[in-house]
């Protein structure tokens, strides 16, 4: 059938805006030093790996917590209600709230139409935590988390959550918070100088490294939020009305005055690219996208190496993954070539 279009109404995009904070950065800390399985593509990974040692035990005791069960979800939904930066006042904001509030809070965000089910379960109703965990059962971890929430004690939680913040704040953040301060507010600074340059999804993909974010129904805003801890990944989630990015603070913010200073970003693309397998694996994702399976009977290369060099591949914004299949990041591929020019020009 064709079609003739006589609306002069444009497709409607998103606000975007920015916070930030020590809070965020600390409890982005605590998720990204309990995400094992992607601390080999941090930055900061020998870093993690020196002030792990220093540890008291009782943090290393309240991360393990973490780990087992994503209590680094609670922190961030937590934060996204909160109104303030200062880490007494948010310890207290926890212990303040009703076992109600708390996990309702804790309870990750689904969708307006399941927001009443989400109340439910918050009250403890076990066919709500039922249906939350059927509509989240596609996600690796949310399930678990979901039944974990709804299990757990109440003091329990709360004297977690709070133990956590505070010692991971005490030992990581404090004695560097004033340089901290000073990169995020710099990198807040640079966006915002470009902002009005570029459209609403142009300049979202360029701060996230590639990520291409299309208006959704019922999602008015966009919020980003500069972290240095989850560099060079950018991490997606979604609260009220909002889609948010935690996203990775430029070399530039951290380090205004050196001039030579690739971007970390431009380092892992040209590493990425530097393997005979990660290439014949972008090949392949040019043609087509491809599931796990497909790649390592196309390649012919072991399960465990495939995701091996594709973790790696997606840590440099090179591959991502849609329906359940790896796909090549063309736009990524394509400012190749421009990313080194802007570094030798800047």
């Amino acid at each position: 059938m064709n079609t003739l279009s006589i609306t002069g109404r444009k497709r409607e995009s998103y606000q975007v805006e920015f916070e930030y904070s020590l809070l965020w950065e600390c409890a982005l800390g605590i998720a990204a030093i309990t995400n094992t399985p992607l601390l080999d593509t941090l930055e900061k990974e020998n870093e993690f790996e020196r002030i792990t040692n220093d540890f008291p035990v009782v943090l290393k005791t309240e991360l393990e917590y973490v780990e087992k069960n994503n209590t680094w979800k609670s922190l961030l939904q937590l934060l996204h209600v909160f109104e303030g930066d200062d880490i007494a006042d948010f310890i207290d904001f926890i212990q303040q709230l009703s076992f109600e509030e708390l996990s309702y809070y804790c309870f990750p965000y689904v969708g307006d139409h399941l927001q009443e089910i989400r109340r439910q379960a918050s009250q403890g109703k076990v066919d709500a935590v039922r249906q939350l965990k059927e509509v989240t059962k596609d996600n690796s971890f949310f399930p678990a988390y979901i039944e974990f929430i709804h299990g757990v004690d109440e003091e329990e939680l709360k004297s977690h959550l709070r133990n956590v913040m505070t010692l991971w704040f005490q030992n990581v953040i404090l004695p560097r918070s004033e340089k901290l301060v000073g990169m995020l507010e710099r990198d807040i600074a640079e966006k915002k100088a470009m902002k009005e340059e570029l459209s609403a999804e142009e300049f979202v993909a360029w701060v996230t490294n590639g990520t291409e974010y299309i208006p959704e129904p019922s999602v008015y805003r966009v919020l980003l939020i500069p972290q240095m801890t989850y560099r060079p990944w950018t991490i997606v989630s979604d609260i009220e009305g909002t889609k948010v990015f935690y996203y990775p603070i430029a070399n530039t913010s951290i380090h205004p005055d050196d001039r030579y200073l690739p971007d970390f970003l431009l380092i892992q693309k040209y590493k990425a690219l530097g393997d005979e397998v990660r290439l014949r694996m972008l090949k392949l994702l040019s043609e087509k996208d491809c599931t796990l399976k497909e790649i390592t009977e196309e390649l012919d290369v072991g399960k465990s190496t495939a995701h091996h060099h594709l973790k790696l591949l997606r840590a440099a914004s090179l591959v991502g993954i849609k329906s359940s299949k790896y796909t090549l990041k063309g736009n990524s591929i394509a400012s190749l070539s421009k990313e080194l020019e802007l570094y030798f020009n800047q």
